[in-house]
């Protein structure tokens, strides 16, 4: 319950910071956005339309075609933050002055409010609808990260609206796309970010007592060999969090400056401990 108490806050407050950066950055500087977001504003443009009605029923038919394609929760997850985000984008389009005339600032603001509401959706195991909804197929099937798909699909959505808002607001949505895509994965993924760390030192032990001692981390020792010199070695294995990551090197070199060490970023961790696995 603690944990779908939590989910659905992600969602209603994704959803919420989602429907002002549309109603206060976005429609008023005549910026236009990917997807099915787009068409929804370039309708707002063209005919008046209510924003938030039009999201609805977009998403709701794209939500009934890919259905079968989502577990019940997700499911479940994503028709709340349609009808969510459709509701807040109802109640907020009523601004009539833009925040900023700065069109590069509302293009920024609205991708970081536009991603960052997306990536708290995603983050609650749903997603916003429209192309959200292809790209988290995309993760699934393609291994894609949902900021990736998300950009792929909004570009080609975007490059249509040039007929309907001019190529210089279209290259302002292009922008605000690209921050978006930017913050989705920050939301998604950086707030998870771990760094794996191998260390080949001649002084193993000294080494691993140091981490076990001054960080209280556990590390992997694996058995490897010297493909010049044919020696065994100890090999060392650690997944630490990116600020830890200069508490760790000063801790290697207090121990031995020669060692070998590489590192690279980790995206998410599974497993008892970390996060755990999904399940239908």
């Amino acid at each position: 319950m603690k944990k779908t108490l939590k989910d659905l806050w992600l969602i209603l407050f994704g959803s919420l910071i989602y429907a002002v950066g549309v109603n206060y950055f976005t429609i008023p500087n005549r910026l236009s956005e990917g997807g099915i977001l787009g068409i929804t504003i370039v309708a707002h443009y063209l005919f008046n339309w209510s924003p938030g009605v039009v999201n609805f029923i977009l998403n709701a038919l794209l939500l009934v075609v890919g259905y079968k394609f989502f577990e019940k929760r997700a499911f479940t997850y994503t028709l709340i933050s349609i009808a969510a985000s459709s509701i807040f984008m109802s109640l907020t389009e009523t601004i009539e002055k833009p925040l900023t005339h700065d069109t590069l600032l509302a293009s920024i603001f609205a991708g970081l409010l536009v991603g960052a509401g997306v990536g708290f959706v995603f983050r609650s195991g749903g997603t916003s609808g429209g192309t959200t909804i292809l790209a988290s197929l995309a993760n699934q099937f393609l291994g894609w990260s949902m900021g990736k798909a998300v950009l792929i699909m909004d570009i080609v959505v975007v490059t249509g609206s040039v007929f309907i808002i001019g190529l210089e607001k279209s290259m302002y949505t292009l922008l605000a796309v690209y921050v978006g895509a930017k913050a989705i994965d920050f939301i998604v993924e950086g707030l998870d970010e771990r760094v794996a760390v191998m260390i080949i030192s001649n002084s193993p032990e000294k080494v691993l007592e140091n981490i076990t001692s001054k960080m209280s981390r556990g590390l992997t020792v694996l058995d490897g060999r010297g493909g010049y010199t044919g020696q065994n070695k100890e090999v060392l294995y650690i997944v630490v969090n990116k600020q830890e990551i200069v508490q760790l090197k000063n801790i290697i070199q207090e121990v031995d400056q020669n060692a070998y060490v590489t590192a690279h970023n980790v995206h998410e961790m599974l497993g008892k401990g970390y996060k755990a696995y999904k399940t239908t």
